[in-house]
């Protein structure tokens, strides 16, 4: 018993602490909030339609049901442009993988991606182009190519046909882990990687700069990759912290970045971090 008092004293004390200055190369951390495990664990997105903005998070508890039942038991990083809103999700089979796209009006489709031979279904995350022609999706592992396909909703517009594979950005760098991307420009993305390893970039769970030498369309583009730094890991418990999606808002440029906390302390202080410039 006194230890767990201690325990949970050193936990408290740690959230009383001010946020630290914690920095990556170009940004600087300005706050953060808390980020709950069930609902707000896996992503988020702003979506800004008739001059209102909203902040989504996805997690396993915000997976529809009607989902959940026919295999979509996972689902990653949203994003979202022009009022689009895109939701990707992933099956333990290779029965493909899903985009939930609810349109500038509000109704909801489904999409679905066949894999490609060689495609891992692994569906960690969905970044649609500024002008919401292009959907940018990632895999898992150690990969050399982010893939792009047609955005669900715009370029594709039926959804009984197959959401089809158009081209790959190729990253002149491997990157592991990457649970989300977001557009700044048309040819820069960040993207946050949970890379455990620390091998590719000198350290572990960096935000990752991916500058591109054509906007992402019908045609392979490269992708220069570079390391911005690790990424926040303040909790009151040590252990492995779980890096998941990301956001970039336009409007006021600030970007956001979950990181869930180790152990018990994944639902007592795991932050969405604010970064500005």
């Amino acid at each position: 018993m006194r230890k767990l008092g201690i325990s949970l004293v050193l936990v408290l004390a740690a959230l009383l602490l001010p946020t630290q200055a914690h920095a990556v190369a170009g940004w600087h951390v300005v706050g953060s909030d808390n980020a709950r495990p069930l609902d707000e664990s896996q992503g988020l997105a702003t979506v800004t339609r008739g001059g209102t903005t909203q902040y989504r998070y996805t997690g396993v508890g915000t997976i529809p049901a009607d989902l959940l039942t026919r295999g979509w038991n996972h689902v990653g990083d949203p994003g979202a442009a022009q009022g689009w809103y895109v939701e990707p999700y992933q099956r333990d089979d290779r029965g493909g993988k899903l985009y939930r796209v609810q349109s500038p009006s509000g109704t909801w489709s489904n999409y679905v991606h066949a894999l490609e031979s060689w495609e891992a279904n692994n569906n960690s995350f969905a970044a649609v182009s500024p002008d919401a022609q292009w959907m940018v999706t990632g895999e898992w592992g150690t990969m050399d190519r982010l893939l792009v396909l047609p955005m669900p909703g715009v370029a594709a517009t039926d959804p009984s046909k197959n959401l089809p594979y158009a081209s790959a950005i190729r990253l002149d760098h491997q990157v592991r882990d990457v649970q989300g991307c977001d557009f700044v420009t048309a040819t820069q993305l960040l993207c946050s990687s949970d890379d455990p390893d620390g091998t590719l970039f000198g350290t572990t769970k960096p935000l990752l700069q991916v500058d591109l030498t054509g906007p992402a369309g019908s045609a392979d583009v490269t992708g220069h990759v570079t390391s911005l730094g690790q990424l926040p890991l303040q909790s009151g418990c040590s252990g492995d912290f779980e890096v998941e999606g990301i956001d970039y808002f336009e409007a006021d440029g600030t970007l956001r970045v979950i990181v869930m906390s180790p152990g018990i302390c994944i639902g007592i202080d795991s932050k969405t971090y604010r970064f500005q410039r």
